[in-house]
């Protein structure tokens, strides 16, 4: 006896991807499948609500009706698109947060003069300790003196 998940993503294997982005679409489209409990198509928010039940998680009906659509049902190509938008977002914060730690060099969870004129310095452009200082003020929304991740992601928006 197959379980739905098998039954979603069991069928022909996927073709030898020759580009990430085929890879990506392949995963999109078993779970896409998956998601799509009775195999017409689509996503309706009752499907995408008991899948979300499924891994552990909550999603009202009104939450699940507002990522569906007005139609009240999501189909491949928009789910897809809801996906990358996601992802994006996603590896856009991650980004963001690497290059945040190479400015924070001192521990403390925010960039300070000190650290943003080392990793200037670095970069091959000398600033001293004041025009750092300055740099930070621009974008210093609380007047902390530093930059917290939250106001280095307005800076870098």
């Amino acid at each position: 006896m197959t379980t739905s998940l098998e039954r979603h993503t069991m069928g022909s294997p996927p073709k030898s991807p020759r580009k990430a982005d085929a890879s990506k679409c392949s995963e999109l489209e078993r779970v896409f499948r998956y998601l799509d409990e009775d195999g017409d198509g689509k996503i309706s928010a009752a499907e995408l609500q008991t899948s979300v039940r499924t891994i552990g998680g909550e999603l009202s009906a009104e939450e699940a009706e507002a990522v569906v659509g007005s139609s009240g049902l999501l189909g491949f190509d928009e789910f897809a698109k809801l996906m990358e938008s996601k992802g994006g977002e996603e590896e856009e914060e991650e980004d963001l947060r690497e290059a945040f730690g190479m400015y924070e060099m001192d521990g403390c969870g925010c960039i300070t003069p000190k650290s943003l004129k080392r990793m200037l310095k670095r970069l091959g452009e000398s600033k001293t300790t004041l025009e750092c200082k300055a740099i930070i003020s621009v974008f210093d929304r609380n007047g902390d003196g530093v930059l917290s991740f939250h106001e280095f992601r307005l800076m870098m928006r």
